[in-house]
């Protein structure tokens, strides 16, 4: 079972969250807790379009239940927190000193915020989230990404909406090969899952450092019995830094 941790609270106790394994978590927890203080100020270099992803997102819902999967420090919680100040906010990740940084950053919205320590590898509540939002912690889900694919459809509301931003591939294979050194998967294995767990409402591909890989942002909601004609697909040649 996940452990929960409001903003209000100290961190959690270390319980084995889901199904990863004891000697994982405590690997994470140590990578983190290295990385965790310079994590926002060395991560925009990579990390496309997150704000291009919750601009796309806005038009399509006004959520009043909000799930982020690896939240990690909360830069897009404090953004979703801003966007909709009506909304209630879930965070989930495993990783103590993200969780930890999550808490302080989202103290000012701590009555609307709640943190949960946990690998996502069964619903939390059903039919019960406006929008889940998975931002470049798929492809780092290795193994993990298909369990948390068919949590979020059952987690998401009928008329919810699902936000993916994520690495997509690289036709450069020491890149590739670099990326996968470091726990990220990139082989573009993603998009097609998301469109047979979800129905696609619009996908865009952009394209980093003059190729070096391809990332994407997917909106989506919950397939139907008769899905409706899948919505607009986008390649856009190269990443602005306005979109990070």
């Amino acid at each position: 079972m996940p452990t929960a941790m409001t903003t209000t609270n100290r961190p959690a106790p270390d319980p084995q969250p889901g199904r990863l394994p004891p000697r994982q978590l405590e690997a994470m927890n140590r990578y983190y807790r290295i990385h965790s203080p310079i994590y926002d100020v060395t991560r925009w270099s990579f990390l496309f379009g997150r704000n291009r992803m919750l601009r796309l997102a806005e038009p399509y819902c006004r959520p009043r239940r909000i799930l982020e999967i690896g939240c990690g420090t909360g830069f897009n919680l404090e953004q979703l927190a801003r966007r909709f100040p009506n909304a209630a906010l879930t965070g989930v990740d495993v990783a103590l000193p993200m969780l930890d940084r999550s808490r302080r950053r989202l103290a000012p919205f701590r009555r609307r915020v709640e943190l949960l320590r946990y690998d996502y590898s069964a619903p939390l509540a059903r039919n019960h989230y406006d929008l889940i939002l998975f931002s470049y912690t798929l492809t780092m889900m290795n193994p993990g990404w298909t369990d948390a694919l068919r949590a979020a459809a059952a987690d998401l509301a009928p008329e919810g909406c699902l936000a993916v931003v994520d690495f997509d591939r690289s036709a450069v294979p020491w890149f590739g090969d670099w990326m996968a050194f470091n726990h990220v998967r990139m082989d573009g294995h993603l998009l097609p899952q998301l469109r047979q767990h979800f129905q696609l409402w619009t996908v865009e591909r952009r394209s980093a450092y003059f190729g070096l890989w391809d990332y994407f942002c997917f909106l989506g909601g919950r397939r139907t019995e008769n899905p409706v004609t899948d919505g607009c697909f986008r390649l856009i040649p190269a990443a602005a830094p306005s979109d990070t």
